[in-house]
């Protein structure tokens, strides 16, 4: 049996990969956003029977920005481990909300990749954002222990 052999640069071209997904996936469910009326999303988003009524319009409106900004922030790789940790966060905040509504047996279109995506909460819907969030906190992970500055730290 032979064993697969990585070179020294690998780990670093697979946190790039992921780092492009979870930005495209951003990017993606923003502009996806973007494109309907704010209302709609707002509608998506009081489903969730989590947030306060007065703010509902101010998430609708800022959040896909918030979305395509974060994604285009991780595409350039500057401060990419706390941009990665950020979209983790918010990817946690999203299934969490989630879990929280199918528990209650709330009947939830989440809105994620807009109105139109027909993305009610389930198994497979769990079992695709469930993957997301790993893939963010794989990312997140790598790009602080692939860091310069943990690179400095062992080489001294």
């Amino acid at each position: 049996m032979s064993s697969v052999r990585f070179g020294r640069g690998t780990p670093r071209l697979l946190l790039i990969l992921g780092r492009v997904i979870i930005a495209g996936i951003f990017i993606y469910a923003g502009y996806a956003k973007l494109r309907e009326p704010y209302l709609q999303f707002e509608v998506s988003l009081e489903s969730f029977k989590i947030l306060p009524e007065y703010t509902l319009e101010p998430i609708a409106r800022s959040l896909p920005w918030l979305e395509v900004a974060l994604g285009a922030a991780l595409l350039t790789g500057i401060l990419a481990r706390w941009f990665a940790l950020i979209a983790s966060l918010m990817l946690a905040t999203f299934v969490g909300a989630a879990a929280r509504a199918y528990s209650m047996g709330l009947a939830v279109d989440c809105g994620c990749f807009g109105s139109g995506s027909n993305d009610t909460l389930g198994p497979k819907w769990f079992a695709e954002h469930g993957g997301m969030l790993a893939l963010a906190a794989a990312v997140t992970v790598g790009a602080f222990l692939l860091s310069p500055a943990r690179a400095q730290n062992r080489v001294n």
